[in-house]
């Protein structure tokens, strides 16, 4: 297993491609893990929110997780999200995840457990029944999540060791993070931001050991994390400002954007999307194919865009 201390860097959530029928797809999903291992990603997360998570079956959740783990082969850290409503379908999911391969387990906040010991409790469960395993704490905003306050997460951390990690997407992250950083147990080594990748300067510069966006510009967040660990500050602040424009639309459109970018570059065949969410119409695609066509020096070459009829 990787070490708990070596999860750092961009680590982007990948999307489950459907196909025209509405049925997950497999070889689709294949082809999105080569995407961001020719990106040169740190390492891929999967499933979870950016997934459409919550629109899995168990057993499909278990079969796709096994394809991103078996086309990775190790050549990254996969994070395997196992969340779900019950602890068991958590453990089981977690189970098949760490015989895979898995480096770590990501596990949101029950929502429906909204004190510090309810909180204890579940954490305690998941880990005791993956001894070992290290923990990737998702504080997701509610309703979707419980929205902890920092506070709660150090209390929960300081008791649930397996807790090496935070994903921390509740809103402010940047001061979020700052108090994870300074208040948390010596056992929690990392935060990861999230929210698509909208704050990733600030949280950056208060200690972020990564970050985990969707896939779309998955190489510009590699350039960007690249300059950010040669300390070049001002590429850090270009790179983000380029990306900004395709970033607001992924905060309103989040599944459409992602599936729509990623077919325009010719990395998916199918835009269907089984989560509820509003669909890019003719307009807001042409401004994406606008904003796609300011970043073409900055995607891979193997992967051009693709002009697209409005």
């Amino acid at each position: 297993m990787t070490s708990p201390a070596s999860l750092a860097g961009v680590y982007p959530v990948l999307p489950t491609p459907f196909d025209a029928a509405g049925q997950p797809d497999a070889q689709a999903l294949r082809g999105l893990v080569r995407y961001l291992l020719e990106a040169g990603v740190d390492g891929i997360t999967y499933p979870g929110v950016a997934s459409e998570v919550g629109q899995l079956s168990v057993p499909e959740r278990l079969s796709l997780t096994a394809a991103v783990l078996e086309e990775v082969a190790g050549r990254v850290p996969v994070v395997a999200g196992v969340s779900s409503a019950q602890a068991a379908t958590t453990i089981e999911l977690a189970r098949a995840a760490i015989a895979q391969g898995a480096a770590a387990l990501m596990v949101a906040v029950p929502p429906d457990r909204p004190t510090v010991a309810t909180q204890v409790e579940y954490f305690r469960e998941v880990s005791a029944a993956v001894p070992g395993a290290v923990l990737v704490l998702q504080n997701v905003p509610q309703p979707v999540g419980a929205g902890l306050d920092p506070e709660a997460i150090v209390e929960v951390a300081a008791v649930v060791h397996a807790i090496r990690y935070v994903k921390e997407e509740t809103l402010p992250s940047g001061q979020r993070l700052t108090v994870l950083r300074e208040r948390g147990p010596a056992s929690l080594v990392g935060v990861f931001g999230g929210a698509g990748g909208r704050y990733i300067t600030d949280e950056l510069r208060r200690g972020a050991a990564g970050t985990m966006p969707a896939i779309e510009l998955a190489e510009v967040h590699v350039a960007l994390f690249k300059a950010h660990r040669a300390g070049d500050a001002a590429r850090v602040r270009e790179l983000f400002t380029r990306m900004l424009p395709i970033l607001n639309v992924q905060a309103v459109f989040r599944w459409s954007l992602t599936k729509y970018v990623l077919s325009a570059r010719g990395l998916l065949p199918c835009e269907h999307q089984r989560a509820a969410g509003p669909r890019l119409d003719a307009l807001d695609k042409a401004d994406v194919d606008a904003f796609l066509g300011d970043l073409q020096d900055l995607l891979l070459p193997t992967h051009p865009l693709r002009g697209r009829a409005g």
